[in-house]
């Protein structure tokens, strides 16, 4: 008896000997790179799915998703070559052609359709409506950002001056944002999820109205990189796209739980049911588009949107920072 397992433990070591090249060998034949992200969210769910059901390696991609937190750190990071590509707010390649950038970067994926954020009022309104705000404090975001400019334009598009009628707060940074609320500043906050969710559990706030529907269609984020890399890669910027696409297709063909339980290992803080919540809720506000193309339209939507909160003195190029002819391939 004791040979025989002697014996079977040897040929298991043997075994295992012999995949330990084949592994390397597959680990080897990936293509590395690294992504920077703005914010890690529960609002990119299609980027953690195509991540975690394996569909980069299916591609031929090792991907890396590195937090970058805020988009001029994107930018800087993939200008610099730190990495490759960027996620991040179409608006960031925009100040980056502008500043006369030669290799400046150019965006190649959709993957949000809409601001991602909700607006969370610290007393309950049975019938909320953005008039609701005037003389009120409202925790905003980054001056320049995206989260802050769409909410000043929508405000403007409903007959209030953001800059009379209401207080922003402009100065806490993204991450102190749900923290200062808690703390007592500020009569109302934009807030992305989790946070949203876990104020209204706490008996802290009442999310009252989603930003991304009162903003429209726009390319909210999106994979960029520089206009020399897509040049000298195509099969690389092909095959993350294709990677994405797989995303988008799972999370508009799945239930929120299903996708949820893949979210797990991205987000261990949050429990199951709040995640399966946090997805339905981004599937109710149709966050995503179908497709990684981006349209024209929706890009000068961001044009108009950085114009009007006097961010933008010169409109770009719609073909100079978006090349489709990968998303065209794929789809």
């Amino acid at each position: 008896m004791k040979k025989i397992i002697i014996t079977i433990i040897g040929l298991l070591i043997i075994v295992g000997i012999l995949l330990i090249p084949n592994l390397s060998k597959k680990n080897n034949n990936l293509t590395s790179v690294k992504v920077a992200e703005v914010a890690h969210s529960i609002f990119y769910i299609p980027q953690y799915i195509a991540h975690s059901l394996g569909y980069f390696e299916e591609e031929g991609l090792d991907v890396e998703i590195i937090l970058a937190s805020g988009a001029d750190k994107v930018t800087a990071a993939v200008l610099s070559g730190d990495v490759q590509i960027g996620f991040c707010g179409s608006e960031a390649t925009i100040y980056v052609y502008n500043q006369g950038e030669e290799d400046y970067l150019v965006n190649f994926s959709a993957l949000t359709k809409r601001d991602g954020s909700f607006i969370v009022a610290r007393q309950k309104y049975d019938n909320f409506t953005l008039k609701d705000m005037i003389g009120k404090t409202i925790i905003g975001g980054r001056q320049g950002g995206m989260p802050e400019m769409t909410f000043e334009w929508v405000l403007r598009e409903n007959g209030i001056d953001p800059k009379k009628d209401v207080n922003i707060d402009t100065s806490i940074a993204f991450a102190a944002m749900s923290g200062a609320f808690i703390g007592g500043t500020g009569d109302f906050v934009n807030l992305f999820e989790p946070q949203a969710l876990q104020i209204e559990q706490q008996g802290l706030g009442y999310v009252v109205a989603s930003l991304g529907e009162l903003g429209g269609v726009v390319p909210y984020t999106a994979y960029n990189a520089k206009k020399s890399y897509i040049e000298n890669n195509p099969e690389i910027i092909e095959k993350f796209t294709k990677a994405i696409q797989k995303g988008l297709d799972y999370v508009h063909n799945n239930s929120s739980e299903d996708i949820a339980k893949n979210l797990l290992d991205y987000f261990p803080d949050i429990s199951l049911n709040d995640l399966t919540k946090i997805v339905e809720r981004y599937q109710q506000n149709d966050s995503w588009f179908t497709t990684t193309y981006i349209n024209e339209k929706d890009f000068n939507h961001i044009q108009e949107i950085m114009e009007a909160a006097g961010e933008l003195t010169k409109r770009v190029p719609f073909d100079k920072l978006v090349d489709n002819s990968f998303s065209n391939k794929i789809n």
